[in-house]
């Protein structure tokens, strides 16, 4: 089995999108270590229905749109990283984090940490707006700290070609392609944006 994790420098970037495109792309399995937030439709749902491939269970569900931590600790749970080793599944596994690096898992383990741990290769997801060099420069700091080995980084949104090379000058870091956001999100039109934006080629050498 060989594996990708799918990061962001924060919330509501779009990178459960951009792992749909992925897992379409390269045929592979989703899995979603920790889910908060049940009230609409979790992020396994929206990658199933958008590359029309399989997600495994996750490793924790959780009904409180929080961060992990203090979704568990509201429903008197701690979540446990021993519980949440990379799983097994046919091919190419996805799996993707909550939130940015810094996201606690409890009160001691970060999302970070569960990464330094599985040691698969890391993409990641990085908006195209106002902030972006800061937060994309500091989270491959820390990933490379964490020895976690970094693929390169996708950007999500408008084009700002020169913002987006300062980022993967300044971070040493392979440019991986920009999904613009699209006005109709289908499974035909991702397929499409993600063939044409995104250098799955560098992606599938990761793997290799």
């Amino acid at each position: 089995m060989s594996a990708l994790i799918v990061t962001g420098t924060d919330t509501g970037i779009g990178k459960t999108v951009f792992s749909a495109g992925l897992v379409q792309a390269l045929g592979a399995t989703y899995w979603k270590p920790v889910q908060s937030g049940l009230e609409e439709e979790t992020d396994s749902q929206i990658v199933s229905r958008l590359s029309g491939r399989p997600a495994l269970p996750e490793g924790y569900l959780l009904q409180l749109p929080a961060s992990p931590h203090l979704s568990a600790e509201a429903e008197g749970v701690e979540i446990d990283p021993e519980t949440l080793p990379l799983p097994e599944a046919d091919g190419v596994l996805v799996a993707e984090g909550a939130g940015g690096l810094m996201v606690p898992l409890n009160r001691k383990v970060l999302y970070l940490d569960l990464f330094a741990r599985w040691r698969a290769p890391v993409i990641l997801c990085a908006r195209t707006q106002l902030g972006t060099i800061n937060h994309t420069l500091l989270s491959l700091k820390a990933l490379r700290d964490a020895g976690c080995p970094v693929v390169g980084v996708a950007f999500i949104g408008d084009a700002e070609p020169e913002v987006e090379e300062t980022i993967c000058q300044f971070g040493q870091v392979a440019h991986l392609g920009r999904l613009p956001v699209l006005g109709e999100l289908t499974s035909d039109a991702l397929a499409v944006a993600f063939q044409a934006s995104i250098r799955v080629d560098l992606i599938k050498k990761a793997l290799a």
